[in-house]
Order: C-alpha cells, then sequence, then structure tokens
C-alpha cells in the first residue's frame, strides 16, 4: 500500500491536518482551504453580524459565496448561527479538491471535524478530553464519496458550546451538516439530564448517526461505524 502523507496546515484560525498519498492532493486542499477563508472573510468584511450571531442568519441583499450559503442552510436546520458548521464546510471544500484532483485517498481534520474519502479502512479516535471513557475508535470502511465526522465539546477546545459534553459527535455523508448538528447536539447536553434526550435536537434528515460522552457515561444513536478499542496517539489530535 502507498505511504499516507500527513502535513499540518494553519492559516489563521483554521488548523489543520492532511492526509493523502500524493503531495499535490495536499497542495489542492491548502489551495481549496486558502480560497474558502478568502470568501468567508470577504463576505464577513460586508456584514460583520454573519460571523457573530447565534441564530439562524438572513443574507438579505448581500450576494454571498457558495460556503456561506451552505453554512446558512446547514445551521438554520437546527436554529443555530452559520458560523457553527465554518470548521465542516472548510473541510468538507479542502476534500473536494483533492478528489478533483484524482485522490481516492484524502482525509481532512479541521480541528475535530473531519471529512474522510478512504479506499482502504481507517480508524478514527474519539476525544472525549478529561472523561475516563478513552481509547475508542471508529473503524470506517472503504467509501467512494467523502464522510462527514464531527465532534462540539464543552470542555475540549476553542469552539462555542452551552452544553455540558465532553464530546458531541455526529456522523453525515454532509460534512457541513454534521458541523452544524454536532453543535446542536452538544448545546442539547444538560449537566445531569438523560443523554437519550439530547438526541432529539439533531433528530433530523440526512443525520446518519451521533454519540455523546459526559464524564463517565456515554450514549450512541441511530446508525454508526462499528466501534472499536485503540489506543489513542494524543499527538495526533489537530490543535494548535
Amino acid at each position: 500500500m502507498p505511504e499516507i502523507l500527513s502535513d499540518h496546515f494553519q492559516l489563521k484560525e483554521t488548523i489543520v491536518t492532511i492526509l493523502a498519498r500524493e503531495a499535490g492532493h495536499i497542495d489542492a486542499a491548502k489551495r481549496a482551504i486558502r480560497d474558502q477563508r478568502a470568501s468567508l472573510e470577504d463576505f464577513i468584511g460586508r456584514d460583520p453580524f454573519f460571523q457573530i450571531t447565534l441564530e439562524p442568519y438572513d443574507p438579505g441583499e448581500y450576494q454571498a459565496p457558495a460556503v456561506v450559503r451552505q453554512m446558512i442552510k446547514s445551521s438554520a436546520v437546527f436554529g443555530i448561527g452559520p458560523m457553527a458548521a465554518v470548521a465542516g464546510a472548510i473541510a468538507g471544500y479542502a476534500v473536494a479538491a483533492m478528489m478533483e484532483e484524482g485522490a481516492t485517498y484524502a482525509v481532512v481534520d479541521n480541528g475535530g471535524d473531519i471529512c474522510i474519502l478512504n479506499d482502504h479502512p481507517i480508524i478514527v479516535g474519539i476525544y472525549a478530553g478529561s472523561s475516563p471513557i478513552k481509547d475508542l475508535a471508529f473503524e470506517i470502511s472503504p467509501r467512494k464519496m467523502p464522510l462527514g465526522i464531527c465532534t462540539s465539546s464543552g470542555t475540549v477546545g476553542p469552539s462555542i458550546s452551552f452544553g455540558w459534553a465532553d464530546a458531541a459527535l455526529v456522523v453525515s455523508q454532509d460534512v457541513v451538516l454534521a458541523d452544524a448538528a454536532a453543535t446542536a447536539l452538544g448545546n442539547a447536553v444538560t449537566a445531569d439530564g438523560p443523554l437519550k434526550e439530547c438526541f432529539a435536537a439533531i433528530d433530523r434528515p440526512g443525520i446518519d448517526g451521533a454519540l455523546v460522552v459526559r464524564g463517565g457515561e456515554m450514549a450512541m444513536w441511530k446508525e454508526l461505524p462499528p466501534l472499536h478499542r485503540a489506543r489513542m496517539d494524543e499527538d495526533r489530535i489537530t490543535r494548535e
């Protein structure tokens, strides 16, 4: 099997790990990230409210680029602001650019929001910070279309969350939808309520399955990839 190349890339707030078999595919991902960030920054420059609102956004008279329209559409499904879907959107565009260059293996991990195209099985670890639930991972079967696996947390990382989840993870064929759903799911996790009740917040078309970790508790919902024990190397977690 050809060697898998790994590249850690940062552009302002965007911090990604890119996996590919060819350096050209990594270059394509970086170009896409630069282009989509430029589109986002241009739009935010015209309407700064887009970046700060925590509620569904209406662009009004502003002409929004495709990445902004996707973020607006996916976040509105869950009644939250569009920036909840920014990491998944950028990861999705990066993988799409790699596919245009002929990639059949392309993984972009944007701070725990991951877009995956894999032609052989791969393992995706679940990181829940200080929770005692550790060393769990999904096995992702080979596929010809990208898959989104996105995670939100109220205890790990810089993202805004109003819930108590150590990890709120969502799987969808649409990585932008998965990212928005992960935020909505994380927001729904209370300090001590039944975890199963949280999933009502994301019970929408397009969501394949979800998992929540809160302290020593874990709950799963709908269809998820096979879950295995796998020792996680925390040095491989994408972060600043």
